[in-house]
C-alpha cells in the first residue's frame, strides 16, 4: 500500500509540473476562475468539472468553498486516481463524485449551478464536436449558471500564432532538460490540433447557449473565457 501511494504521488507531481509548463500562468488562471465562480455561486452549490482528472480544480476551489459539491468527469482513469488522492488529502471525499468517461456519461437528469472546462476543448478535433460538448454541458446547467472555459485558441496558419507556439517551445527548453528534438516532437501536435480562432469560439459558445462572454485570461496561444448559461 505504501508503495502504491508513493507511485501515485509521483504521478501527481509529474502531472502538476507538466501542466504548469504547458501553461506558465496556470495558478493565477485557477485563482481568477475561483473568484468568478465564487462571485456568482451560493455558499452551497454544485459544480461540474469537465476534464477533472488531476484534481487541480478541486484543490483550487474546494478548500475555500466548503459548501460546494463537485462532479469531476475525465476519460483517463489514471488521472481520476490522482484527483481522488488529492481529495483524500484535502478531506473532500464526501463532496466529490467522479465519473470515468465524458460529458455523455453524466446522467441526463443531473443539473448543476456552475461548470468548468479547462484545457480540454482543443483536444476535440472537429468544430461540430466541440459544439456538441458545449451544448451537452449547457443542458446540465441551470439558467444564469457561471461557466469557465480555457483552451488553446488561434489559427494554426497565422504567423502570429506560430510565433506564440515558438515562444511556448522555448519556455519548455528553458524549464526542462528535454532536447530541442524532443520538444519539437511535442510541439508538432499543437500545429495540427484543431485550435480555432477566438471569433469562431465565441460563435460556438453562443450557439451552445451561453451569453455575456468575456475573455478574462490569455497567455501565449491559450485563452480563458467566462460566461453564463442562458
Amino acid at each position: 500500500m505504501a508503495e502504491k501511494m508513493e507511485f501515485d504521488s509521483g504521478i501527481a507531481q509529474e502531472y502538476d509540473k507538466g501542466v504548469r509548463r504547458t501553461l506558465p500562468t496556470y495558478d493565477p488562471m485557477l485563482r481568477l476562475s475561483q473568484t468568478f465562480l465564487r462571485a456568482n455561486l451560493a455558499k452551497d452549490a454544485s459544480l461540474l468539472i469537465i476534464g477533472g482528472g488531476g484534481g487541480n480544480e478541486l484543490k483550487a476551489f474546494g478548500p475555500l468553498n466548503p459548501g460546494w459539491t463537485f462532479t469531476a468527469v475525465d476519460p483517463a482513469k489514471a488521472m481520476l486516481e490522482v484527483a481522488k488522492m488529492k481529495t483524500q488529502e484535502l478531506d473532500m471525499e464526501k463532496r466529490v463524485e467522479f465519473i470515468h468517461g465524458t460529458i455523455a456519461d453524466v446522467p441526463d437528469e443531473a443539473a448543476f449551478d456552475g461548470a468548468t472546462c479547462i484545457l480540454v476543448l482543443h483536444f476535440i478535433a472537429k468544430v461540430e464536436d466541440k459544439l456538441a460538448l458545449l451544448k451537452k454541458l449547457r443542458s446540465h446547467l441551470k439558467p444564469d449558471s457561471p461557466f469557465v472555459l480555457v483552451s488553446k485558441v488561434g489559427d494554426a496558419e497565422d504567423p502570429e500564432f506560430k510565433e506564440l507556439v515558438s515562444l511556448w517551445k522555448n519556455y519548455w527548453l528553458d524549464t526542462t532538460r528535454m532536447t530541442e528534438e524532443q520538444v519539437e516532437a511535442l510541439m508538432k501536435g499543437t500545429l495540427t490540433e484543431s485550435v480555432i480562432p477566438e471569433e469562431k469560439l465565441r460563435e460556438v459558445l453562443i450557439e451552445a447557449g451561453f451569453h455575456r462572454i468575456a475573455n478574462f485570461f490569455k497567455t501565449n496561444h491559450f485563452g480563458g473565457w467566462i460566461c453564463y448559461a442562458k
